[in-house]
């Protein structure tokens, strides 16, 4: 069955720009599911060693883009982009940066929207630099 994805609104919902739906509804396709990425590379030893993450951006704005640039790999790896992102879960240190980072999102996502949703942690696992992690489901045909 060939995939079909609906963006479901709210009947009553008010004409407002948002980067995300509220609900996505997905028939047919196969579904991936990405780890998480941060701006680290994504193949670094176990147990962690710092000075493989010394090459990160330091600014929300740099991490945004390595770490939707490793999800990218991801992605592609799976035959999938993204705009067949469905759901995206995104953890930030720091929630006064996420305006910094829907900017950067937008640059990836264009006009797709999939439903989202950020939250503000202490600290990632990866590396105590690591401003933002995202995770994310898609589907492809």
């Amino acid at each position: 069955m060939t995939k079909k994805v609906e963006h479901l609104h709210w009947p009553d919902a008010p004409d407002v720009w948002m980067p995300y739906a509220p609900a996505i509804k997905v028939t047919g396709g196969t579904t991936i599911y990405c780890a998480g990425v941060t701006a680290a590379p994504v193949y670094h030893s176990h147990p962690h060693r710092p000075e493989e993450f010394e090459s990160m951006p330091r600014d929300m704005e740099g991490q945004a883009r390595a770490a939707l640039d490793n999800l990218a790999k991801g992605l592609a790896a799976a035959g999938a982009g993204f705009g067949d992102v469905i759901e995206a879960s995104r953890f930030l240190t720091n929630m006064d940066q996420q305006d910094i980072l829907n900017k950067v999102w937008g640059d990836y996502f264009d006009d797709h929207k999939p439903a989202t949703t950020t939250v503000q942690v202490v600290r990632l696992a990866t590396d105590p630099r690591c401003l933002i992690e995202i995770n994310a489901i898609a589907v492809v045909d």
